[in-house]
């Protein structure tokens, strides 16, 4: 299998990272030179990539294209390729819808797939949209892989996807708060890490109970964690988190 990148940004470059770390066999990687930094830390790493300067030479050269760009440079670059058409597509452009996709690129084997940076170290969910073999096949040894069947659907998805940043801000806080009581920044940072990795396994662990049956699980009747939960509800803390993501998916679904 031939795998060609156009885009090598943040997620582009965690799949590869994820590829050579899994045992999903590729006899090559094209990638584009768009964000050089990248492409040269990844080109000198595995032997088995090759930086091409031309898009059409990596859509030309794969049997698999991975669509890695902004929506944006992704409308302004699309239409200039040609696709063959029995070329299998991949798209991680978060805004550009489906049947848009395969009109640009004249091709009805297109997909679009939501992984997250983790899927560099083959952790995390992978949305794909719709259910297709050759992208299971793929992903499934870099991740935990969700077929959807409806479009709408997976944008609820992608709008979940937009946590990430938020949640490294919790850690962050958290981290930091322990800094200011005289912990070491070091030592703050691996327990919290650690406490959330523990507090996630153990989400996953029990997920069929139910998440509201964890929240008043972890909680005992004045005890510390109901006061925080109780602060941070007053705050409006998880009405405005709920907003958020409503606002996220008013964006995707346009």
């Amino acid at each position: 299998m031939i795998l060609g990148f156009i885009g090598t940004g943040k997620i582009s470059s965690s799949i590869i990272y994820g590829i050579f770390n899994s045992k999903l066999k590729v006899k090559r990687i094209y990638i584009s030179s768009r964000n050089r930094n990248i492409a040269k830390k990844l080109d000198k790493k595995y032997g088995k990539i090759k930086v091409l300067n031309n898009n059409q030479d990596i859509i030309d050269k794969s049997s698999v294209v991975f669509l890695g760009v902004t929506p944006n440079i992704g409308n302004q670059i699309l239409p200039q390729l040609t696709f063959s058409k029995n070329k299998k597509i991949i798209s991680l452009i978060s805004t550009i819808k489906l049947d848009k996709l395969k009109k640009i690129t004249k091709n009805k084997n297109v997909v679009r797939a939501t992984p997250l940076p983790p899927i560099e170290i083959k952790k995390g969910p992978v949305i794909i949209y719709p259910p297709n073999k050759f992208a299971r096949n793929i992903f499934k040894h870099l991740g935990k892989v969700l077929e959807i069947r409806n479009e709408k659907l997976s944008y609820k998805f992608w709008s979940t996807a937009s946590l990430m940043a938020a949640y490294y801000e919790i850690l962050n806080t958290s981290s930091k708060w322990l800094s200011k009581k005289g912990i070491n920044k070091k030592l703050a940072d691996t327990y919290v890490a650690e406490l959330f990795l523990a507090l996630s396994q153990d989400a996953l662990n029990k997920s069929s109970q139910g998440f509201k049956k964890l929240v008043a699980d972890s909680q005992t009747p004045k005890g510390l964690n109901m006061q925080v939960l109780n602060e941070l509800k007053k705050g409006m803390f998880f009405s405005k988190f709920a907003k958020a993501l409503e606002n996220v998916n008013k964006r995707v679904s346009k």
